[in-house]
C-alpha cells in the first residue's frame, strides 16, 4: 500500500534530518525538542530492526514472499510452517 511507502519515507527523512551523525544515526535526547540532541549513542536496534523494517516496506513486494516467510518483533525472517 503506498500509504505505508510514504510513511516509511516520512520516518527515514526524518531520521536523516534530526538524527544523521558524523559516523551513523544517534539516538535523540527527546523527540518532543524543536530541535533535538544528539545522546552520542546509536540504539542497537536501529540496523537490526529499524531499517530492516524500513527497507522491507519500501522493496518491490517480490523482494520476501509473505505465504513463505513470517517476520519476528526483531525483524528476523523465519519459515512459515504449513
Amino acid at each position: 500500500d503506498q500509504k505505508y511507502r510514504r510513511m516509511a519515507y516520512d520516518i527515514f527523512s526524518a531520521f536523516e534530518k534530526h538524527c544523521k551523525s558524523d559516523y551513523g544515526y544517534s539516538a535523540i535526547s527527546d523527540v518532543r525538542d524543536e530541535i533535538p540532541r544528539h545522546k552520542d549513542e546509536q540504539e542497537s536496534f536501529w540496523l537490526a530492526e529499524t531499517l530492516k523494517y524500513l527497507y522491507l516496506t519500501l522493496a518491490p513486494r517480490s523482494t520476501l514472499n509473505l505465504d513463505e516467510w513470517v517476520l519476528n518483533t526483531e525483524a528476523q525472517p523465519l519459515p512459515s510452517w504449513k
